[in-house]
């Protein structure tokens, strides 16, 4: 009981700043003042750190070093210039320049921070022109945010990612392009179990792939030390989001060292990742102009991808940066399971025939703010042969080459509002586990494909949450023959099926008499109600034609 009151207060809290911070909204562009917030609740966060470190130097008797930098460093604290710190900025909140004093701040944090460099807004707060009493108020809720006192209940983070999200439902298409929903983050994490290697997002947007990475790891009691973390963002704004959350969460990560377009300036060119977690933009147009990376090595052994959508583009990417026994999971619009136009088609035979797929899975609608477009993830594998996977629960994956499984999860989901859908953490376990004991060799071989040798340890019941053989409706173990023979689309629906249709017991004939009974009573009243409509007709000068 006292946990569920404690997780209702935070909630509240949490909406009690959301409210607070949504008051700027009258003088600043929404999709700039989640900047302004996020800053602040950053600038909160480093102080708070700072300020516990600080206090632990003066406790020890070390007030000679409070001003050394790198007795802040050493506990992955970063240092503050007295104008950067948070009780500053609370002191001159109320003051015509605050707006000014805050920019400094951002800056000369920055500026001592090297880890910091490109994180932090660049004179937004004076830019904008804020209203003085507004920020005030904003700045006194923020304070009310004790980031240190539980490091168990990660405080900023939700903080962070609960306002991530919310900016993304309120700014709608083409604003939230910064934002996967956190189920399906979490989806993909749990399909491709990211215990131990590197760790790659070509379109990292606000950085939430690698913190639900670092949040798997710990949940399953592995060390985040094991992971390291790559990734690239276009957009500036973005860009800075993704470094001030994994500053947040202490998660050290090469984001390049400027925004850029990951097809024309990859700035991680010879990276070879164990684990790719993706959420590229949908169906992105005029991506590498017209005659532009057409030789690009990327493409190596596919047809070039087509100028007017980028999605093949981003796959066929994804598959250069694998590692020998590398998995990539990523998010895509479903017209790119069917797609045969301009090559596409040709490109997704090939990535077939080359047994790259291993599985794939319908999500229903409704998941994403930025559009309403149904969605499918892909996860590809460079290895499908049986191999032991050092840190896995379930180290031994089979011998699954000629193999993919299909999931259709369209039918899953919650709503949580009048537009928007979530996946429960029900839905995600029976997914992932559906996935794992296929990949794991717990699957009713009398419903799998049969291979001459290679089927070892393949059959028998697995205890716990997922299917173990095919189930109508929702999950296919397909050869690849299966997919030839559906022309190399990847549809799930294509080869799950229907579902079955429970028998309720009821005898026909029982339920023929009820049902004609009912029929039955709904033609008589359809025949009252086409009187009274006639005379209705009738009355306001509308007789019934013969003709």
């Amino acid at each position: 009981m006292a946990k569920k009151a404690a997780a209702k207060k935070q909630k509240s809290f949490e909406q009690t700043l959301w409210d607070t911070a949504d008051k700027l909204r009258g003088t600043v562009e929404s999709s700039e003042y989640k900047h302004v917030v996020l800053s602040l609740i950053f600038l909160k966060f480093v102080s708070d750190k700072f300020e516990a470190r600080r206090q632990e130097l003066i406790d020890e008797g070390r007030e000679d070093y409070l001003d050394r930098v790198e007795f802040y460093t050493m506990k992955n604290v970063f240092y503050l210039p007295e104008a950067s710190r948070w009780s500053f900025i609370q002191k001159h909140s109320k003051q015509d320049d605050i707006a000014v004093k805050i920019d400094t701040a951002l800056h000369t944090v920055e500026k001592s921070n090297k880890s910091l460099r490109g994180a932090l807004p660049d004179n937004y707060f004076s830019r904008l022109g804020l209203d003085v009493s507004k920020l005030a108020a904003l700045i006194d809720s923020i304070n009310n945010i004790d980031t240190v006192e539980d490091r168990e209940e990660d405080t900023v983070g939700r903080v962070y990612e609960y306002f991530l999200g919310k900016f993304a439902a309120t700014e709608g298409k083409g604003g939230g392009e910064f934002y996967t929903p956190k189920c399906v983050v979490n989806l993909i994490a749990e399909m491709i179990e990211p215990y131990k290697g590197k760790i790659y997002d070509p379109c990292c947007g606000s950085g939430g792939m690698f913190v639900q990475s670092v949040k798997f790891i710990e949940s399953h009691e592995g060390n985040s030390k094991d992971i390291s973390i790559y990734g690239q963002e276009q957009t500036g704004t973005t860009y800075k989001l993704a470094k001030m959350n994994l500053a947040i969460r202490g998660i050290a990560g090469n984001l390049g060292e400027v925004p850029a377009d990951t097809f024309f300036k990859d700035q991680h060119p010879d990276l070879k990742a164990d684990f790719i977690m993706a959420n590229p933009p949908f169906n992105l147009k005029a991506w590498r102009g017209n005659d532009e990376l057409t030789d690009d090595p990327r493409w190596a052994g596919y047809e070039v991808p087509p100028t007017g959508n980028a999605n093949y583009g981003w796959i066929l990417h994804m598959i250069s940066k694998l590692s020998e026994n590398g998995v990539a999971g990523f998010v895509l619009a479903n017209g790119s399971m069917s797609t045969s136009t301009k090559g596409e088609g040709e490109i997704r035979k090939k990535i077939i025939e080359n047994d790259l797929v291993d599985c794939m899975i319908a999500l229903p609608g409704q998941l994403f703010y930025t559009t309403q477009i149904p969605v499918c993830l892909w996860f590809l594998t460079k290895s499908k042969r049986a191999q032991t996977v050092a840190g896995h629960n379930e180290s031994n994956h089979r011998d699954r080459q000629g193999e993919t499984l299909f999931i259709d999860a369209r039918n899953m989901g919650t709503m949580i509002d009048r537009t928007h859908k979530e996946l429960t953490s029900d839905d995600i376990a029976e997914i992932a586990a559906t996935y794992h004991n296929w990949r794991n060799g717990h699957w009713n071989p009398a419903s799998a494909t049969a291979r001459d040798g290679g089927s070892a340890g393949f059959a028998g019941a697995k205890n716990g949450q997922g299917r173990i053989e095919d189930t109508p409706g929702f999950c296919k173990n397909a050869s690849l023959e299966d997919i030839r023979a559906n022309e190399y689309v990847l549809t799930p629906g294509r080869y799950v099926g229907a579902a079955e249709i429970e028998d309720d017991g009821v005898p026909f004939e029982e339920k023929m008499v009820r049902l004609t009974s009912t029929l039955y009573e709904q033609m008589k009243i359809s025949k009252k109600l086409d009187t009274v409509i006639r005379k209705n007709l009738e009355h306001l000068g509308y007789p019934e034609n013969d003709k």
